[in-house]
């Protein structure tokens, strides 16, 4: 397990077996089941995951009990509740596996020790945050201006195995569509 996060870093720093190891004691590994919520909406937030294997969805319960799918994280992802987490607030939202899941565990007091103890973490989590901010914002903007059908091309395109691993009521509910919609664009 800790060679795929030790490859996933790599793809942005380089690392000595030295520094990987200074990295890998800042996180703790927990393994799930799927149905089993990693993060509750109300309460605290104690980790940011780094997915391994499995797969997970962040979800926000509006208050008519409507849920609305924020993000699904699959291998080589990170995901929680990023404001709950670097504010140390309640959580809004639920991160719930979807299959049994592998991930690393990263609290904020070991992510702030991690980014001053060895500085080039601090460059790796900007890029890493900055592609999510990017992704959000792709997200939102198909939401502004493009139709049900092109959003899901887009999602096809860009996550083709995300369609066989969740079913089709959680792709509409990301999507924004009906089951029945989804049932027609997919034809």
């Amino acid at each position: 397990m800790q060679e795929k996060l030790r490859e996933h870093i790599e793809k942005i720093i380089s690392l000595t077996d030295e520094e990987f190891s200074f990295i890998r004691a800042h996180f703790t590994i927990k393994n799930s089941k799927k149905r089993e919520f990693l993060i509750r909406k109300g309460e605290s937030v104690k980790h940011c995951y780094f997915v391994v294997s499995g797969l997970l969805k962040l979800v926000y319960d509006d208050e008519s009990g409507s849920q609305h799918i924020v993000s699904f994280a699959m291998e080589d992802w990170w995901e929680t509740d990023f404001l709950a987490f670097h504010t140390q607030t309640k959580a809004t939202m639920s991160l719930q596996c979807l299959e049994d899941t592998d991930v690393f565990c990263l609290s904020l007091e070991n992510y702030q020790k991690l980014c001053a103890g060895l500085p080039k973490m601090e460059h790796f989590f900007l890029k890493k945050s900055n592609s999510g901010h990017i992704g959000s914002q792709q997200r939102i903007l198909s939401f502004l201006t493009s139709n049900a059908k092109e959003r899901y091309d887009q999602l096809l395109k860009r996550y083709p195995s995300l369609f066989q691993r969740v079913s089709k009521t959680l792709l509409a509910s990301y999507l924004g569509v009906s089951r029945e919609t989804l049932s027609r664009l997919s034809s």
